[in-house]
């Protein structure tokens, strides 16, 4: 019975860090993504209005 539940602790361990791989993938996905918004917002070329100009 105890080799059974140490088996079965031994799977759920080995199955949770590919778990933990694949949310720290996602987590660096999302920050990747929020960096590269964050970067095309700060160096976008600042666009000047012309005036109006009623005849």
């Amino acid at each position: 019975m105890i080799r059974i539940l140490v088996t079965a602790a031994l799977l759920a361990s080995l199955a949770a860090c590919n778990t933990v791989e694949g949310i720290g993938r996602d987590v660096s996905a999302g920050g990747a993504a929020i960096s590269g918004v964050a970067y095309k917002t700060r160096h976008r070329p600042v666009q000047v209005q012309q005036p109006y100009y009623y005849y």
